[in-house]
């Protein structure tokens, strides 16, 4: 090697070096992703006079984010399929003819095994076979340094979106228990018991237990369609509508008809929300209640044996006004257990593909309906658990019941 060439590789690595600097303060700097890639497209340009470039790289999906000296523009053209598994370089030659055949070769740039990145380079086959290995070391080099520093940073920014989402999810969470009773009534004539599985940290679930005056209580449960955060906040509302509505009246029907418009001019049709709600007078032993597309939840009466509560309307949120509206009325009430309940429970599967059902529970009471309700739901849930094997659950499970003596 004469005097000049070796002057011209020396010359070469300073470039080399000065440029993987260059790019290695950029990043440290914590530059955007578009500066990166203006880097990286000038550097090798100028640095390597490489002719023409294309560099795809994937973001859950094949894009182009550096592209010059081509017939095509590769930005708006997809990869081609044949090229998504490479790992090694290949020679264009080897590949059938396609828009990629203006280049001279592609290279893959690979972290951990995935590729994540493929180069297109044309030009490199003016120079030595010396000069042209060189070449591709150091587009390889600098290409994996500023495509493994962007996955980095997609990583720490997803890392970051999870921690807010989470604390998100812990203050939805919160909101959710405040919706519900801080405790329940438990003395010698009116007991109950409540029990809420959520299937995620936060869920679309509500329950109640609001005092109207000395003989008069609402108990109510729901479920709103969907999870998350945005059926909990759906819920958070519809707790507040009911309260204010029952501090104005005690109607039950008119609450009802309120709380169906709240829920359609809220979502405009997309979500609905089931519900049961009744109001038991101690004074005078009668339950008022209304079923609005909810699970029937089972009323056991010692006088008058075991019923489904029923009557009432459709779900709220659907349609406004509601297409029908029929209060229940039970009376001579006074020494009976209700438990109410979402489809959670119900809708639990087994191995098998089969549902808990109504009948379960129905069986389970027929044999067990005096025993204290507090031991009611430990068997319920066990039960559950038994049933549905390694099953997860798929849904919001809440029980509700009451016992008046």
């Amino acid at each position: 090697m004469n005097e000049v060439e070796l002057k011209k590789q020396v010359e070469r690595k300073e470039l080399e070096l000065n440029a993987l600097l260059e790019i290695t303060q950029s990043i440290n700097n914590n530059v955007p992703e578009e500066s990166l890639y203006k880097i990286f497209n000038f550097t090798l340009r100028s640095n390597l006079n490489i002719k023409k470039l294309a560099l795809f790289v994937l973001d859950e999906i094949w894009n182009c984010k550096v592209n010059f000296g081509t017939k095509n523009n590769f930005q708006k053209l997809k990869l081609d399929d044949r090229f998504k598994l490479i790992k090694n370089i290949h020679r264009m030659e080897e590949f059938d003819e396609c828009e990629f055949h203006e280049f001279d070769m592609v290279i893959p740039v690979a972290h951990k095994s995935d590729t994540l990145a493929l180069i297109f380079v044309g030009g490199l086959n003016n120079n030595n076979n010396h000069d042209r290995d060189e070449s591709i070391k150091f587009i390889q080099a600098l290409s994996n340094i500023i495509i493994v520093a962007i996955e980095n940073k997609k990583l720490a920014r997803k890392q970051l979106e999870q921690e807010a989402f989470r604390k998100e999810l812990e203050i939805a969470s919160d909101v959710q228990q405040f919706l519900f009773p801080e405790r329940l009534p438990y003395t010698e004539r009116v007991k109950m018991e409540a029990s809420y599985l959520p299937h995620d940290l936060v869920g679309g679930d509500y329950y109640d237990y609001i005092p109207i005056n000395k003989n008069q209580f609402l108990i109510c449960v729901a479920d709103v369609s969907g999870k998350g955060i945005p059926a909990a906040l759906m819920m958070s509302n519809f707790q507040a509508s009911l309260r204010t509505l029952l501090r104005q009246t005690p109607n039950l029907k008119e609450i009802v008809e309120a709380l169906n418009y709240q829920v359609m001019e809220n979502t405009k049709g997309e979500k609905f929300i089931t519900f049961f709600g009744a109001i038991y007078d101690l004074s005078l032993k009668t339950m008022v209640y209304v079923n609005a597309g909810h699970n029937a939840p089972i009323l056991m009466d010692k006088k008058n044996g075991t019923r489904l509560l029923e009557e009432g309307s459709t779900v709220l949120g659907a349609m406004n006004p509601l297409p029908f509206m029929n209060e229940g009325f039970v009376t001579d009430l006074d020494d009976f257990t209700l438990f109410a309940y979402t489809d959670g429970l119900t809708e639990t599967v087994n191995e098998d593909g089969e549902e808990f059902g109504l009948k379960s529970l129905l069986d389970y009471f027929e044999k067990n309906q005096t025993k204290d309700i507090k031991t009611i739901h430990q068997d319920i849930i066990v039960a559950l658990d038994g049933f549905k094997g390694r099953n997860g659950y798929r849904d919001d499970i809440t029980m509700l019941t009451c016992r008046v003596e």
